[in-house]
């Protein structure tokens, strides 16, 4: 809390090295957070850029004790929900009328901080359960000692008398299936998805 504190004052007072910290910190998650629903790369750079840039240009208006994460994010959804407005009007990208209700519930509360963070990990986390339990017996061992145990895939090969490419193997058989199982029921996670089976 105090260290959050500390760097919140030095962006109040516009200290570079302060930006330069906070954007290695927070760039990849709003930029993950942006892609779900600004599906071009460079577009979605950019719009999370601007975010720092107003950040930047506004910095006076930051308070230490408030959350500079939870304001990015509130910027970036904005930000996003703009672009897919302006992006319907001039008919150059899928109409978010398309998407589902939920999908569109999770644009305005994917802040990923407070208490609209630990709604979206519960989901994603029951989600991701329920296609683990799914995995044919040995596959769900192999890739629960992997992913949720930690252990090296060398010790899993051991431990279950099998080769090391068999252990990688069922482990890339279980995020594909676990994959399409999620992005069948939420189409718009598969950038988190895919970074939570890293």
């Amino acid at each position: 809390m105090m260290k959050n504190i500390q760097l919140n004052i030095r962006l109040k007072e516009g200290n570079p090295e302060a930006y330069k910290d906070l954007f290695k910190q927070i760039f990849p998650r709003m930029l993950v957070y942006c892609r779900l629903f600004v599906h071009d790369q460079a577009q979605s750079n950019d719009l999370v850029q601007e975010c720092f840039i107003k950040l930047w240009e506004k910095h006076a208006i930051i308070k230490p004790f408030k959350s500079v994460e939870n304001l990015l994010f509130v910027m970036l959804r904005n930000k996003c929900l703009n672009f897919i407005r302006d992006q319907k009007i001039h008919n150059r990208v899928k109409d978010p009328d398309s998407l589902g209700e939920d999908e569109l519930q999770y644009l305005y509360q994917l802040d990923f901080t407070g208490h609209e963070e630990a709604s979206l990990k519960k989901k994603l986390s029951e989600s991701i359960q329920e296609s683990i339990e799914k995995l044919p017996k040995k596959r769900k061992k192999i890739f629960i000692n992997s992913k949720i145990k930690g252990k090296k895939n060398q010790d899993i090969a051991k431990e279950l008398n099998i080769s090391v490419k068999t252990v990688e193997k069922q482990i890339h058989l279980a995020k594909k299936q676990i994959r399409k199982e999620i992005s069948i029921k939420y189409p718009l996670w598969f950038l988190i998805i895919d970074m939570l089976l890293i």
